[in-house]
């Protein structure tokens, strides 16, 4: 099944309102060329600029005539990202690009290197986020907008003019929630998996969500075979609110009961992220109660060892909890993984580097002593938290007194 394009944006004398062609799918590029005299054929060779080629000023596409390229400069434009800061791993496995928007808004994306030859970019949806969980930077800095799709597809482009080869794989998981910016996210996944786009294929494309259940549904109707990575982070609901606020909305019998209907529509494999926290969700009764949940589902787990942020009062487990975890969920027949570290001393967690940056501001649900010191926000928050507590309710203090 699939799903009929979007309309295309509509057209106006250049200026902020013009469509970024960077943003366009293939029938829109072609319906703007015709709007402005041009064969059809002329709107696939402006996709191989801008997709391909990933020029950044129209006068750049110099196989078109000179007067096209004029008149289409005065319907369209390409939108650009500002590379702000890039921030290298020692090692070389990540490379962290804190970019700008044309409002000044900045969000990150990563390219990460594998041994085995794959290039993934990691990019962000959303200038901030507003789901709140309690172990994300991002969330520190609050939720500025949405970002379009074009910039979305920018980022993937910064990244791909770092590589030293092709992008294998793009995984929707920086700053925002992707499917909190539902049209952009998908209108980006088209692009990048299409052959005149970015050409990665959707099955090379992750959109991970913290659980929003009524957009799983609806992605799952969208006939895409993206794999969908869902950020469960704990096995019960009591211990998930607390990690994870929207669970008040969502409770996790209706997001598994979403991604079943996922799986049964699109019989691709789940992934389930589990952030481990030390003292709050790593225990083996989680690690046994998260592979009960699962048990029978297509799918695979990915622990996450915590990335420490400053101005975050939890740790990451030690190495041997980490794989006592991962037994425990293994015991139950669930295919796990732990997720290679990339970039931690570059502050690679999604969020990080626009807080050292000073950038973002307070949200409601940010308390004032997870603020960065750095920070300009004026905070507009609850009473400030104290640790968060373990899966008993008892303050986490680490290892000691746990059975």
């Amino acid at each position: 099944m699939t799903a009929a394009a979007p309309a295309a944006a509509p057209l106006s004398a250049a200026g902020p309102a013009t469509p970024d062609l960077r943003g366009l799918l293939l029938p829109e590029l072609t319906d703007l060329a015709r709007g402005l005299g041009a064969p059809a054929y002329r709107g696939r060779q402006i996709a191989r600029w801008v997709y391909g080629r990933g020029v950044e000023d129209i006068s750049e596409m110099t196989d078109l005539p000179i007067t096209f390229r004029e008149r289409l400069g005065g319907a369209a434009r390409i939108g650009t990202l500002t590379v702000r800061r890039s921030t290298d791993a020692a090692d070389g496995s990540a490379t962290k690009l804190l970019a700008a928007c044309g409002d000044g808004q900045t969000v990150e994306c990563v390219l990460m290197r594998f041994d085995d030859g794959r290039r993934s970019a990691c990019v962000s949806t959303q200038a901030g986020c507003a789901m709140g969980c309690a172990f994300c930077a991002t969330g520190l800095g609050g939720f500025a907008r949405n970002l379009t799709a074009g910039e979305i597809i920018s980022q993937a482009l910064a990244i791909r003019a770092r590589a030293d080869r092709r992008l294998s794989n793009v995984v929707f998981m920086g700053m925002g929630e992707p499917l909190a910016n539902y049209e952009a996210t998908v209108r980006a996944a088209r692009i990048l998996a299409a052959p005149w786009g970015l050409g990665i294929g959707m099955r090379h494309l992750t959109i991970s969500t913290v659980g929003l259940v009524p957009q799983i549904r609806r992605l799952a109707g969208e006939g895409l075979q993206i794999t969908l990575a869902v950020s469960l982070h704990a096995p019960t609901d009591a211990l998930r609110r607390r990690l994870v606020p929207v669970t008040e909305r969502y409770p996790i019998a209706e997001l598994m009961a979403a991604c079943r209907d996922y799986l049964a529509a699109t019989g691709r494999r789940l992934t389930f992220e589990y952030v481990l926290i030390d003292g709050v969700n790593d225990g083996d009764a989680e690690g046994r109660a998260l592979g009960r949940l699962l048990r029978g589902l297509l799918c695979h787990v990915n622990v996450i060892p915590l990335n420490p942020v400053p101005g975050i009062p939890l740790r990451r487990p030690a190495v041997a909890r980490v794989r006592a975890f991962a037994r425990c969920v293994r015991a139950a027949g669930i295919p796990v993984t732990v997720r290679i570290e990339r970039g931690t001393e570059i502050q690679a967690a999604c969020g990080q580097l626009r807080l050292a940056d000073g950038s973002g501001r307070a949200s409601r649900w940010t308390p004032a002593d997870r603020l960065p010191a750095n920070s300009p926000a004026t905070v507009r928050s609850k009473p400030a938290r104290r640790a968060m507590p373990a899966a008993g309710g008892a303050p986490a203090r680490g290892r000691e007194g746990r059975a």
